[in-house]
Protein backbone atom coordinates (compact mmCIF):
# COMPACT_ATOMS: atom_id res chain seq x y z
CA UNK A 1 0.00 0.00 0.00
CA UNK A 2 2.79 2.01 0.76
CA UNK A 3 4.37 2.09 -2.78
CA UNK A 4 1.41 3.26 -4.56
CA UNK A 5 1.34 6.10 -2.58
CA UNK A 6 4.70 7.43 -2.91
CA UNK A 7 4.73 7.22 -6.52
CA UNK A 8 1.66 9.41 -6.38
CA UNK A 9 3.78 11.90 -4.05
CA UNK A 10 6.03 12.04 -6.56
CA UNK A 11 4.81 12.19 -9.86
CA UNK A 12 2.39 15.33 -8.18
CA UNK A 13 6.45 17.03 -6.97
CA UNK A 14 7.03 16.66 -10.47
CA UNK A 15 4.37 18.01 -11.86
CA UNK A 16 4.46 21.06 -9.67
CA UNK A 17 8.40 21.54 -10.92
CA UNK A 18 7.07 21.83 -14.30
CA UNK A 19 4.78 24.17 -14.11
CA UNK A 20 7.01 26.50 -11.66
CA UNK A 21 9.33 26.41 -14.88
CA UNK A 22 7.20 27.26 -17.32
CA UNK A 23 5.65 30.42 -15.24
CA UNK A 24 9.43 31.29 -15.25
CA UNK A 25 9.86 30.96 -18.77
CA UNK A 26 7.18 32.57 -19.70
CA UNK A 27 7.56 35.78 -16.97
CA UNK A 28 11.35 36.07 -18.46
CA UNK A 29 10.27 36.57 -22.09
CA UNK A 30 7.29 38.99 -20.49
CA UNK A 31 10.77 40.61 -18.69
CA UNK A 32 12.72 40.49 -22.27
CA UNK A 33 9.96 41.96 -23.97
CA UNK A 34 9.63 44.62 -22.45
CA UNK A 35 13.48 45.57 -22.15
CA UNK A 36 13.61 45.40 -25.79
CA UNK A 37 10.42 47.69 -26.47
CA UNK A 38 11.76 50.40 -24.06
CA UNK A 39 15.30 50.04 -25.82
CA UNK A 40 13.54 50.33 -29.33
CA UNK A 41 11.41 53.82 -27.54
CA UNK A 42 14.91 55.31 -26.24
CA UNK A 43 16.61 54.71 -29.56
CA UNK A 44 13.61 56.59 -31.56
CA UNK A 45 14.00 59.17 -28.80
CA UNK A 46 17.71 59.50 -29.30
CA UNK A 47 17.73 59.45 -33.26
CA UNK A 48 15.15 62.36 -32.93
CA UNK A 49 17.29 64.28 -30.85
CA UNK A 50 20.28 64.02 -32.88
CA UNK A 51 18.22 65.05 -35.84
CA UNK A 52 17.20 67.78 -33.76
CA UNK A 53 20.52 69.01 -33.52
CA UNK A 54 21.87 68.62 -37.06
CA UNK A 55 19.53 70.91 -38.13
CA UNK A 56 20.33 73.30 -35.60
CA UNK A 57 23.86 73.44 -36.97
CA UNK A 58 22.34 73.23 -40.17
CA UNK A 59 20.48 76.64 -39.12
CA UNK A 60 22.87 78.17 -36.96
CA UNK A 61 24.58 80.70 -39.56
CA UNK A 62 21.31 82.53 -40.61
CA UNK A 63 20.81 82.54 -37.23
CA UNK A 64 24.07 84.17 -35.88
CA UNK A 65 23.57 86.20 -39.10
CA UNK A 66 20.50 87.80 -37.90
CA UNK A 67 21.75 87.95 -34.27
CA UNK A 68 24.59 89.75 -35.60
CA UNK A 69 22.17 91.99 -37.86
CA UNK A 70 19.50 93.16 -34.88
CA UNK A 71 21.66 94.85 -32.34
CA UNK A 72 22.37 97.60 -34.97
CA UNK A 73 19.09 98.18 -35.71
CA UNK A 74 17.46 97.99 -32.33
CA UNK A 75 20.21 100.52 -31.18
CA UNK A 76 19.71 102.73 -34.34
CA UNK A 77 15.98 102.50 -33.76
CA UNK A 78 16.29 103.44 -29.57
CA UNK A 79 18.78 106.30 -30.78
CA UNK A 80 16.11 107.45 -32.82
CA UNK A 81 13.23 107.64 -30.45
CA UNK A 82 14.62 109.05 -27.55
CA UNK A 83 18.27 109.83 -28.16
CA UNK A 84 19.92 106.97 -26.29
CA UNK A 85 23.08 106.39 -28.29
CA UNK A 86 25.13 103.51 -25.31
CA UNK A 87 23.48 100.83 -27.55
CA UNK A 88 25.42 102.43 -30.90
CA UNK A 89 28.70 103.62 -29.09
CA UNK A 90 28.98 99.66 -27.60
CA UNK A 91 28.96 98.15 -31.20
CA UNK A 92 30.95 100.73 -32.58
CA UNK A 93 29.30 102.39 -34.77
CA UNK A 94 29.81 105.84 -34.20
CA UNK A 95 31.31 107.89 -37.50
CA UNK A 96 33.47 110.54 -36.95
CA UNK A 97 35.01 112.66 -39.74
CA UNK A 98 36.77 116.01 -39.86
CA UNK A 99 35.87 118.63 -42.53
CA UNK A 100 37.42 121.38 -43.91
CA UNK A 101 35.08 123.65 -43.27
CA UNK A 102 34.64 122.69 -39.82
CA UNK A 103 36.60 121.10 -36.54
CA UNK A 104 34.99 118.36 -36.57
CA UNK A 105 31.28 116.62 -37.65
CA UNK A 106 29.77 113.33 -36.43
CA UNK A 107 26.88 111.57 -37.14
CA UNK A 108 25.87 107.56 -36.32
CA UNK A 109 25.76 105.22 -39.36
CA UNK A 110 22.00 105.00 -40.60
CA UNK A 111 21.05 100.78 -40.05
CA UNK A 112 21.74 98.69 -43.21
CA UNK A 113 17.88 97.92 -44.05
CA UNK A 114 17.05 102.11 -43.59
CA UNK A 115 20.07 102.66 -45.78
CA UNK A 116 19.04 100.08 -48.57
CA UNK A 117 15.66 101.47 -48.76
CA UNK A 118 17.00 105.10 -49.88
CA UNK A 119 19.27 103.98 -52.18
CA UNK A 120 16.61 101.75 -54.09
CA UNK A 121 14.40 104.87 -54.06
CA UNK A 122 17.44 106.91 -55.66
CA UNK A 123 17.75 104.36 -58.09
CA UNK A 124 14.68 103.91 -59.21
CA UNK A 125 13.98 108.15 -59.10
CA UNK A 126 13.50 109.61 -62.90
CA UNK A 127 16.77 111.14 -62.84
CA UNK A 128 20.32 110.87 -64.37
CA UNK A 129 21.38 108.14 -61.65
CA UNK A 130 19.21 105.48 -64.04
CA UNK A 131 21.67 105.55 -66.99
CA UNK A 132 24.63 107.40 -65.77
CA UNK A 133 27.99 105.61 -64.27
CA UNK A 134 27.47 104.96 -60.38
CA UNK A 135 30.75 104.40 -58.31
CA UNK A 136 31.32 104.23 -54.76
CA UNK A 137 34.14 105.74 -53.36
CA UNK A 138 36.36 106.00 -49.84
CA UNK A 139 38.00 109.41 -50.64
CA UNK A 140 36.65 112.88 -51.10
CA UNK A 141 37.20 112.86 -54.64
CA UNK A 142 37.22 110.27 -57.27
CA UNK A 143 39.36 110.76 -60.51
CA UNK A 144 38.13 110.03 -63.97
CA UNK A 145 41.40 109.18 -66.76
CA UNK A 146 40.70 109.60 -70.19
CA UNK A 147 42.34 108.94 -73.38
CA UNK A 148 41.98 111.73 -75.80
CA UNK A 149 43.42 110.82 -78.35
CA UNK A 150 43.82 107.80 -80.55
CA UNK A 151 46.89 105.29 -79.86
CA UNK A 152 48.84 105.21 -82.66
CA UNK A 153 49.48 101.80 -84.63
CA UNK A 154 51.09 101.35 -88.03
CA UNK A 155 51.77 98.05 -90.20
CA UNK A 156 55.06 96.35 -90.07
CA UNK A 157 57.13 94.31 -92.27
CA UNK A 158 59.64 91.80 -91.97
CA UNK A 159 62.55 93.64 -93.50
CA UNK A 160 61.39 97.46 -93.10
CA UNK A 161 62.63 98.82 -89.55
CA UNK A 162 59.24 99.77 -87.06
CA UNK A 163 57.98 103.08 -86.85
CA UNK A 164 57.36 104.79 -83.56
CA UNK A 165 53.86 105.46 -83.15
CA UNK A 166 52.59 108.04 -81.84
CA UNK A 167 52.04 108.73 -77.66
CA UNK A 168 47.88 109.22 -76.47
CA UNK A 169 47.15 111.89 -74.48
CA UNK A 170 45.34 111.29 -71.29
CA UNK A 171 42.94 113.32 -69.77
CA UNK A 172 42.29 113.43 -66.27
CA UNK A 173 38.83 114.97 -64.73
CA UNK A 174 38.78 115.09 -60.76
CA UNK A 175 35.17 115.08 -59.82
CA UNK A 176 34.75 116.22 -55.78
CA UNK A 177 32.25 114.92 -53.22
CA UNK A 178 30.02 117.47 -51.62
CA UNK A 179 27.69 116.82 -48.67
CA UNK A 180 23.90 116.03 -49.59
CA UNK A 181 21.49 116.82 -46.46
CA UNK A 182 18.24 116.46 -45.41
CA UNK A 183 15.94 118.04 -42.27
CA UNK A 184 13.13 116.04 -41.82
CA UNK A 185 11.19 116.83 -38.84
CA UNK A 186 8.52 114.53 -36.62
CA UNK A 187 6.50 114.99 -32.92
CA UNK A 188 7.91 113.83 -30.04
CA UNK A 189 4.37 112.15 -29.81
CA UNK A 190 4.53 110.31 -32.94
CA UNK A 191 8.53 108.77 -31.53
CA UNK A 192 7.08 107.52 -28.54
CA UNK A 193 4.26 105.81 -29.95
CA UNK A 194 5.97 102.24 -30.51
CA UNK A 195 3.70 100.82 -33.81
CA UNK A 196 4.58 104.00 -35.57
CA UNK A 197 7.37 102.54 -37.83
CA UNK A 198 10.47 105.21 -37.52
CA UNK A 199 12.76 103.80 -39.43
CA UNK A 200 10.38 103.40 -42.73
CA UNK A 201 9.45 107.10 -42.20
CA UNK A 202 12.87 108.70 -42.00
CA UNK A 203 13.47 106.15 -45.32
CA UNK A 204 10.74 107.99 -47.15
CA UNK A 205 12.13 111.79 -46.01
CA UNK A 206 15.45 111.49 -46.79
CA UNK A 207 15.13 109.44 -50.08
CA UNK A 208 12.46 112.06 -51.22
CA UNK A 209 14.77 114.86 -50.54
CA UNK A 210 18.16 112.99 -52.18
CA UNK A 211 16.31 112.08 -54.86
CA UNK A 212 14.66 115.57 -55.97
CA UNK A 213 18.37 117.91 -54.99
CA UNK A 214 20.35 115.27 -56.63
CA UNK A 215 18.33 115.13 -59.81
CA UNK A 216 18.18 118.86 -60.05
CA UNK A 217 21.97 119.15 -59.37
CA UNK A 218 23.25 116.07 -61.96
CA UNK A 219 21.63 118.34 -65.03
CA UNK A 220 22.05 122.04 -63.79
CA UNK A 221 24.86 121.68 -61.10
CA UNK A 222 27.33 124.57 -60.76
CA UNK A 223 29.79 122.71 -58.95
CA UNK A 224 29.20 124.71 -55.96
CA UNK A 225 29.35 122.73 -53.23
CA UNK A 226 27.10 120.26 -55.46
CA UNK A 227 27.62 118.48 -58.67
CA UNK A 228 28.94 119.61 -61.80
CA UNK A 229 25.46 119.45 -64.05
CA UNK A 230 25.40 118.29 -67.79
CA UNK A 231 23.96 121.70 -68.99
CA UNK A 232 26.78 123.28 -67.16
CA UNK A 233 29.62 122.54 -69.15
CA UNK A 234 30.53 124.50 -72.06
CA UNK A 235 28.13 124.25 -75.11
CA UNK A 236 29.92 124.52 -78.78
CA UNK A 237 28.10 123.89 -82.31
CA UNK A 238 29.22 119.79 -83.25
CA UNK A 239 31.13 120.81 -86.43
CA UNK A 240 33.51 122.79 -84.12
CA UNK A 241 33.53 120.78 -81.64
CA UNK A 242 36.93 120.16 -79.55
CA UNK A 243 37.31 118.08 -76.04
CA UNK A 244 36.20 119.99 -72.77
CA UNK A 245 32.80 121.04 -74.23
CA UNK A 246 30.09 119.16 -75.50
CA UNK A 247 28.50 119.60 -79.38
CA UNK A 248 25.44 120.26 -80.05
CA UNK A 249 23.05 120.19 -83.55
CA UNK A 250 19.89 122.50 -84.03
CA UNK A 251 16.13 122.08 -84.80
CA UNK A 252 16.39 125.03 -87.48
CA UNK A 253 13.37 126.66 -85.86
CA UNK A 254 13.80 129.24 -82.65
CA UNK A 255 12.10 127.25 -79.70
CA UNK A 256 10.72 124.80 -81.50
CA UNK A 257 10.89 121.42 -83.90
CA UNK A 258 11.51 122.54 -88.05
CA UNK A 259 7.77 122.85 -89.00
CA UNK A 260 8.87 121.62 -92.56
CA UNK A 261 10.63 118.66 -91.40
CA UNK A 262 10.53 118.58 -87.46
CA UNK A 263 12.08 115.17 -87.28
CA UNK A 264 15.91 116.12 -89.05
CA UNK A 265 17.23 117.89 -85.79
CA UNK A 266 16.47 114.79 -84.44
CA UNK A 267 17.94 112.44 -86.46
CA UNK A 268 21.08 114.92 -87.19
CA UNK A 269 21.42 114.67 -83.00
CA UNK A 270 21.99 110.58 -83.25
CA UNK A 271 24.27 110.61 -86.31
CA UNK A 272 26.06 113.42 -84.13
CA UNK A 273 27.16 111.14 -82.09
CA UNK A 274 30.20 108.41 -82.41
CA UNK A 275 29.34 105.09 -83.89
CA UNK A 276 30.92 103.81 -80.35
CA UNK A 277 28.52 105.60 -78.35
CA UNK A 278 25.39 105.47 -80.33
CA UNK A 279 25.15 101.97 -79.63
CA UNK A 280 24.11 102.84 -75.69
CA UNK A 281 22.67 105.83 -76.89
CA UNK A 282 20.03 107.32 -75.01
CA UNK A 283 17.34 110.26 -75.12
CA UNK A 284 17.08 112.90 -72.11
CA UNK A 285 13.90 115.16 -72.20
CA UNK A 286 11.33 116.40 -69.75
CA UNK A 287 7.58 115.73 -69.93
CA UNK A 288 6.85 118.64 -71.86
CA UNK A 289 9.44 118.24 -74.81
CA UNK A 290 8.28 114.25 -74.80
CA UNK A 291 4.70 116.00 -75.47
CA UNK A 292 5.68 117.45 -78.35
CA UNK A 293 8.03 114.95 -79.87
CA UNK A 294 5.70 112.36 -79.75
CA UNK A 295 3.27 113.78 -82.07
CA UNK A 296 6.19 113.81 -84.49
CA UNK A 297 6.05 112.07 -87.91
CA UNK A 298 8.28 111.09 -90.58
CA UNK A 299 7.67 111.80 -94.29
CA UNK A 300 5.17 108.13 -94.30
CA UNK A 301 2.85 109.68 -91.49
CA UNK A 302 5.18 107.43 -89.06
CA UNK A 303 5.21 108.55 -85.48
CA UNK A 304 9.01 108.97 -84.70
CA UNK A 305 8.06 107.81 -80.99
CA UNK A 306 6.81 104.07 -79.44
CA UNK A 307 5.56 103.08 -76.71
CA UNK A 308 7.08 100.28 -74.58
CA UNK A 309 5.63 97.22 -75.62
CA UNK A 310 5.78 95.66 -71.52
CA UNK A 311 5.70 97.06 -68.42
CA UNK A 312 8.90 98.92 -67.17
CA UNK A 313 10.23 98.92 -70.87
CA UNK A 314 11.06 102.49 -71.91
CA UNK A 315 9.83 104.55 -74.33
CA UNK A 316 11.59 104.43 -77.69
CA UNK A 317 12.77 107.16 -80.21
CA UNK A 318 13.99 106.38 -83.11
CA UNK A 319 14.64 103.04 -81.71
CA UNK A 320 16.70 104.26 -78.75
CA UNK A 321 15.21 104.71 -75.09
CA UNK A 322 13.74 107.32 -73.75
CA UNK A 323 14.56 108.98 -69.91
CA UNK A 324 12.14 111.65 -69.09
CA UNK A 325 14.16 113.77 -66.15
CA UNK A 326 11.73 116.51 -65.03
CA UNK A 327 14.63 118.85 -64.28
CA UNK A 328 15.35 119.28 -68.22
CA UNK A 329 14.91 122.74 -69.80
CA UNK A 330 11.51 123.57 -71.34
CA UNK A 331 11.85 124.55 -75.03
CA UNK A 332 12.40 127.39 -75.72
CA UNK A 333 13.95 129.84 -77.57
CA UNK A 334 17.80 128.42 -77.92
CA UNK A 335 17.04 126.14 -75.28
CA UNK A 336 19.14 122.66 -74.62
CA UNK A 337 16.10 120.80 -74.10
CA UNK A 338 16.50 117.62 -75.42
CA UNK A 339 20.46 115.38 -74.84
CA UNK A 340 21.21 112.22 -76.47
CA UNK A 341 24.28 110.06 -75.79
CA UNK A 342 26.05 106.75 -74.01
CA UNK A 343 25.48 108.82 -70.51
CA UNK A 344 27.25 105.35 -68.51
CA UNK A 345 30.16 106.47 -70.71
CA UNK A 346 29.53 110.13 -70.78
CA UNK A 347 28.68 111.00 -66.62
CA UNK A 348 30.00 109.88 -63.40
CA UNK A 349 28.55 109.95 -60.39
CA UNK A 350 30.37 109.26 -57.37
CA UNK A 351 29.23 108.66 -53.76
CA UNK A 352 30.34 107.63 -50.42
CA UNK A 353 28.41 104.19 -49.69
CA UNK A 354 27.96 105.89 -45.96
CA UNK A 355 24.24 107.56 -44.68
CA UNK A 356 24.88 109.70 -41.18
CA UNK A 357 22.09 110.76 -39.03
CA UNK A 358 21.97 113.31 -36.18
CA UNK A 359 18.99 113.78 -34.04
CA UNK A 360 18.45 117.31 -32.79
CA UNK A 361 15.36 117.89 -30.37
CA UNK A 362 16.04 121.15 -29.22
CA UNK A 363 16.03 123.64 -32.33
CA UNK A 364 12.38 122.92 -33.03
CA UNK A 365 10.83 121.66 -29.76
CA UNK A 366 8.64 119.95 -29.39
CA UNK A 367 9.41 118.60 -32.53
CA UNK A 368 12.79 116.48 -33.09
CA UNK A 369 14.77 116.85 -36.26
CA UNK A 370 16.80 114.38 -38.23
CA UNK A 371 19.97 116.04 -39.72
CA UNK A 372 21.03 113.31 -42.52
CA UNK A 373 23.83 113.35 -44.32
CA UNK A 374 25.87 111.63 -47.30
CA UNK A 375 28.50 112.50 -50.24
CA UNK A 376 27.89 112.73 -53.62
CA UNK A 377 29.61 114.30 -56.52
CA UNK A 378 28.68 114.04 -60.80
CA UNK A 379 30.66 115.61 -63.51
CA UNK A 380 30.96 114.88 -67.20
CA UNK A 381 33.20 112.30 -67.64
CA UNK A 382 33.63 112.17 -71.18
CA UNK A 383 33.02 114.78 -73.76
CA UNK A 384 32.64 112.97 -76.99
CA UNK A 385 29.62 110.84 -75.25
CA UNK A 386 26.87 113.26 -75.50
CA UNK A 387 25.72 115.43 -77.66
CA UNK A 388 22.31 118.32 -76.87
CA UNK A 389 19.76 119.56 -79.53
CA UNK A 390 19.78 123.54 -79.17
CA UNK A 391 16.01 124.73 -80.08
CA UNK A 392 17.59 127.82 -82.53
CA UNK A 393 18.48 128.18 -86.21
CA UNK A 394 22.34 128.26 -85.35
Amino acid sequence: MSTPETSFRDGAAVSDRSTSADEVKTALAGLVGDITHHLQKQEERLTMLDRKHILSHSRRPALEATAQEAPHQKAFSAYLRTGEDDGLRGLSLEEKAMSTAVAGDGGYLVDPQTSESIQSVLRSAASLRQVAKVVNVEATAYDVLIDGTETGAGWASETAATVETATPTIDRISIALHELSALPKISQRLLDDSAFDIEAWLADRVAETFARSEAAAFINGDGIDKPFGLLSRPVVANDAWAWGSIGYEVTGAEGGFNGTNPGDGLINLVYGLGARYRANGTFLMNSKTAGQVRQIKDAEGRFLWTDGLTAGEPARLLGYPVLVAEDMPDMATDSFSVAFGDFNAGYTIAERPDMRILRDPFSAKPNVLFYATKRVGGDVSDFAAIKLLKFGLS
